[in-house]
């Protein structure tokens, strides 16, 4: 039965559509009786020292004793990349598996190249997203700086010795083969929705809506991570039209991220307040019920 070691970001119980398309993939490949066993980086930001177990699948944790390489640039996200490579080696060594899969980002690509190495290993890397284009968004960088050609190019590295590449979309798909990588060597796994976990025969929830103060009112609504690339903001600079037009509207923001201060603080300096419902995270559970 094949055996895959999972190096990973961050994970569950953290909300993002990362963590969720990890644990969808996890999931299916466990449903296929593959065995897997998986760790996150030194960046899961919670839960960072104790394993964690959602639906039976068990998350390990990166746990190292912080040097002064944590605390300078560029060293701490080298060192995001050996500390990794370190707590998970036992793990392989005990486990041993057929594949390595090194999800985004290029840090656990370069753990997974290492480990490769070492245990003689085929190595997958799936990349979900430029990370560099994400921080340009998250205004930790600007379109071709330094720092992001840099990550650019370690990417590229990453790619390059990799002997299987996976990404979500076509349009990344052609970005790769642009920078000179076979296009045999990349296959496109889209983001997917369980329609299973749909009921959509369900009526909507009166409580709930009683709860967030939206009955008997036209809802626009948004549910997901709060990125710039989401362009929420467009969407609250819109309403104002809307509302214009459609006094009965409202806007339903479901979730969080780094966006998530900016969009209120916008919100309250348009005068929107009473009409826009910020609910914060929701659990992944409960999702269909705002829906």
């Amino acid at each position: 039965m094949l055996r895959i070691f999972h190096l990973l970001d961050h994970s569950l119980p953290l909300h993002s559509g990362y963590s969720f398309r990890t644990h969808a993939i996890l999931k299916e490949q466990k449903n296929r009786g593959w065995h897997t066993r998986q760790i996150t980086s030194t960046k899961q930001d919670d839960d960072k020292n104790s394993p964690v177990t959602v639906d039976g699948i068990t998350y390990e944790r990166s746990v190292v004793t912080p040097d002064w390489r944590q605390r300078l640039p560029v060293f701490n996200q080298l060192a995001v990349s050996r500390d990794l490579a370190r707590c998970a080696a036992p793990l392989v060594q005990e486990f041993s598996p057929d594949i390595l899969h090194a999800h985004s980002s290029a840090l656990n690509g370069l753990a997974g190249i290492t480990l490769a190495r070492q245990f003689q290993l085929p190595l997958v890397y799936e990349l979900r997203a430029f990370w560099e284009d994400a921080a340009v968004d998250h205004g930790t960088t600007t379109a071709g700086s330094m720092r992001y050609r840099a990550t650019r190019m370690l990417e590229t590295h990453v790619l390059r010795k990799a002997d299987a590449i996976t990404t979500i979309c076509q349009g990344i798909r052609q970005d790769l083969i642009g920078r000179g990588l076979m296009p045999e060597k990349i296959t496109v796994i889209p983001n997917a929705v369980d329609v299973d976990s749909f009921d959509h025969t369900s009526k909507p929830n009166p409580a709930l809506a009683a709860e967030l103060g939206i009955e008997n009112k036209t809802v626009l609504g948004f549910i997901g991570s709060f990125y710039a690339y989401e362009g929420l903001d467009l969407l609250i600079a819109a309403f104002t039209k809307i509302l214009a037009v459609k006094n009965d509207a409202c806007l339903l923001l479901v979730g969080g991220g780094y966006q998530d201060q900016a969009l209120r603080d916008q919100v309250a300096q348009l005068g929107l307040v009473d009409h826009v419902i910020f609910t914060g995270r929701v659990p992944h559970a409960q999702v269909s019920e705002y829906y």
